[in-house]
């Protein structure tokens, strides 16, 4: 097959499948989970990646939600420059403790990730961390092959290295048409063959990519693999207990993660997983939800379930959380140090307790913030945010419920939280359907639909 010409056939789309996770199976272990049940008391847990012999932490820190100076992160605050002395703390603490694998953007943090984790690990020794960047040639103006170039030579620079131990070609998938975006970010303009020469000159040691779409586009990416056109080392999916059977569910356009784990697990090719607390959703969950975790166990937080779940298969090389606050670090560190597998009878409850998240029907937002700047100034990532913990934790007025005594003071403290959180001139009232937010949507919401619906139900709220 020409290296420049993508699958032209359709393949059919294998069903995902719910299989019971397990960390160790008696006598037929590969040597990641070998590695995973060898672990000693208090230390982090950590994968082997069978292509390099890389030992990797099992907890991966993501620079995508770094923290700015006066509180909060470049998302919440993005006119607000980087807390680099804060970042480099979490640096020098997750080293300390175990954490080995850093992976940032040029897409984050308002494009400065790459630089404050480039000035954060360059104080240490570049053999004692493995460094993760992605190609997000995203926008139409970066697809050309200068560009691109210029784009992975920039994030050398920032990073301050000659090279990167694992380069994701970013977000495939993530497009209305992801043949054409794939061939446009990566194929005609050669950047794929490109990536591939730069690995064999040792400045890229793993080349993979990460996944957003649906199970079809996902079989023709394993093609390329199966056929040889190109070897996947690594690849990014989102992996999480509510993901795993219901993420077709919550949108039919996203693959469930047991699918895509399965399809690279029997390939033998290391999976690294991203929103393991579905952008922290999974870490606040509705009271009767969090009840039934404490009946299994009463110490155990919301996200070190979460955590722990993500962790658990076989083949995971590592799980990438993005930290803001160092307590959140220390949390997850103690996690992963060592991790305690998720058991089958943990397993068979958390896989209820998604099914009953699934049918709250929360946006399935990420506050990944790549929908951002909106250009009418709504504050997508925060409506959103606020809808959803408000869902989460059952403050939702019914309008049905207009005449109970009680309902003019959920309905006063909705309106009021919801001023709170989002200033008036970047609510949903705003957004007027301009569709720019729509193609950088990982989770392909339709964002401006879903903004109609909120105000809506605002002004039901305010005329009730």
């Amino acid at each position: 097959m020409n290296r420049r010409e993508f699958i032209k056939h359709s393949t059919a789309a294998v069903a995902g499948t719910s299989v019971l996770l397990s960390a160790c199976k008696n006598g037929k272990n590969t040597q990641m989970a070998n590695d995973q049940c060898q672990m000693s008391n208090g230390a982090m847990t950590c994968r082997i990646n069978p292509n390099t012999g890389d030992k990797v932490s099992l907890l991966g820190f993501g620079m995508m939600r770094l923290p700015v100076e006066g509180g909060g992160t470049a998302r919440e605050n993005p006119d607000s420059p980087i807390d680099q002395q804060a970042v480099n703390d979490m640096v020098d603490y997750a080293l300390a403790h175990g954490v080995n694998f850093f992976d940032t953007s040029p897409a984050y943090c308002q494009g400065l990730s790459e630089q404050s984790t480039g000035i954060a690990l360059s104080r240490h020794p570049r053999s004692s961390y493995y460094l993760s960047t992605k190609l997000s040639n995203f926008a139409k103006g970066t697809w050309s092959r200068e560009e691109s170039q210029a784009m992975f030579e920039r994030s050398l620079r920032y990073l301050q290295t000659d090279y990167v131990d694992y380069l994701l070609l970013h977000a495939l998938g993530n497009s209305r048409d992801p043949l054409k975006a794939f061939n446009n970010r990566y194929m005609d303009n050669g950047i794929l063959d490109w990536l591939v020469e730069q690995k064999q000159k040792g400045r890229i040691r793993n080349l993979g990519f990460s996944y957003h779409g649906s199970p079809e586009f996902f079989s023709r990416l394993m093609r390329l693999h199966d056929e040889g056109t190109y070897h996947w080392d690594f690849v990014l999916i989102e992996l999480n207990y509510l993901d795993w059977n219901y993420a077709h569910e919550i949108n039919p356009r996203n693959s469930n993660a047991s699918y895509l784990y399965e399809e690279l697990h029997k390939r033998n090719i290391p999976v690294l997983v991203m929103e393991p607390l579905l952008g922290g959703r999974l870490a606040k969950q509705p009271t009767p939800i969090v009840r039934e975790m404490k009946k299994m166990n009463i110490n155990a937080s919301p996200a070190s379930w979460a955590f722990r779940y993500a962790g658990t298969p076989e083949g995971i090389l590592t799980v990438l959380s993005g930290m803001t606050y160092l307590e959140h670090l220390q949390e997850n560190c103690r996690t992963y140090s060592p991790l305690r597998p998720i058991t089958p009878d943990e397993n068979a409850m958390l896989m209820r307790l998604a099914g009953e998240i699934a049918g709250m029907k929360a946006i399935p937002c990420t506050a990944c913030n790549y929908c951002m700047p909106c250009p009418y100034g709504l504050n997508i990532p925060i409506i959103f945010t606020y809808y959803n913990n408000c869902l989460a934790e059952e403050l939702m007025p019914s309008v049905s419920d207009a005449h109970d005594p009680d309902f003019r003071k959920a309905r006063r403290r909705w309106l009021i939280g919801y001023d709170r959180a989002v200033p008036g001139m970047r609510q949903a009232d705003h957004c007027i359907g301009c569709n720019h937010c729509m193609p950088h949507c990982p989770q392909r919401i339709d964002i401006p639909r879903e903004m109609q619906r909120i105000d809506s139900f605002v002004e039901q709220l305010k005329q009730a």
